[in-house]
């Protein structure tokens, strides 16, 4: 099961947090964003098919999500969870921690901001396209 989603980069992007990294519908971030990797995101998580959070609610399940730019890629692997309500109706953020909440697509997450592709980030910096695909592993 894939869904994608569109987004673009900012120029505020640092991609600095340690722990989480998010895309959101806004369209402008400030400097201390620094979770933020992308803004005008043309899906949400409301748009995911009912199977497909079905399968994202479950702590048994293995999700990829695929970041691509047109000049990087960067693959990052987490979880589900039976917690996860996926209701947020403008962010989507992926956790290093196991902290659930309406705006959480997945925990354990391999990678937080921090962690990604520099050319990925330097690609979103200049407000590149930020191509988001979402995977359900198993």
């Amino acid at each position: 099961m894939i869904f994608k989603i569109k987004s673009k980069g900012h120029k505020n992007v640092s991609s600095l947090h340690k722990s989480t990294f998010e895309i959101t519908k806004d369209l402008e971030i400030g400097p201390t964003a620094d979770c933020i990797i992308g803004v005008d995101m043309d899906d949400s998580m409301l748009d995911f098919p009912q199977e497909f959070k079905d399968k994202i609610s479950n702590s048994n399940t293995k999700i990829q999500v695929l970041l691509d730019t047109p000049n990087a890629h960067d693959e990052i692997i987490g979880f589900g969870h039976e917690d996860l309500t996926l209701t947020h109706p403008t962010d989507i953020v992926c956790r290093k921690s196991d902290y659930v909440c309406s705006r959480t697509l997945m925990i354990k997450s391999s990678k937080a901001a921090c962690d990604l592709d520099l050319d990925l980030i330097n690609d979103l910096k200049n407000e590149e396209i930020l191509e988001i695909t979402i995977k359900i592993l198993k």
